[in-house]
């Protein structure tokens, strides 16, 4: 979030301390700290879309939330959410997903991969699940 951007105050005090870096500011960083970058994935425009199931998710159980903490911390949080959104529709926020690694040898050339584990972990989680037992059973 750029710091002149609206969020950038919401997000202070949502998130005291909380700063985003820049990529540009993230890169010598990795690379004084040893590691290769081997991949770089750039989050952009649907990453709003990920805000704007969070924000509705949020909204369904907003009562929960407000008897959790309040209703001064329930709006600030649907004023974060949907600057957020907005922020990655029209103001050009970007996430980064960096992959690293101290041996450039480690990691696939191409991205396929991914799709592949993706396939694995998808079957792993319908598969039925035994139920588990406890320890007095």
């Amino acid at each position: 979030m750029a710091l002149g951007s609206p969020t950038h105050g919401l997000q202070n005090t949502l998130f005291p301390g909380g700063y985003i870096p820049a990529l540009s500011e993230v890169l010598p960083a990795i690379e004084r700290a040893g590691l290769l970058v081997t991949d770089i994935e750039i989050l952009r425009v649907h990453y709003a879309d990920t805000i704007k199931a969070w924000h509705e998710r949020f909204l369904a159980r907003r009562g929960e939330a407000e008897h959790l903490y309040d209703e001064r911390f329930c709006r600030m949080w649907e004023l974060y959410l949907a600057s957020s959104e907005m922020a990655f529709r029209e103001e050009g926020m970007m996430v980064f997903q960096i992959q690293m690694t101290k041996r450039q040898g480690v990691v696939p050339i191409t991205r396929d991969y991914i799709a592949r584990n993706e396939a694995c972990l998808r079957s792993a989680e319908n598969a039925p699940r035994q139920r588990l037992r406890l320890a007095a059973e």
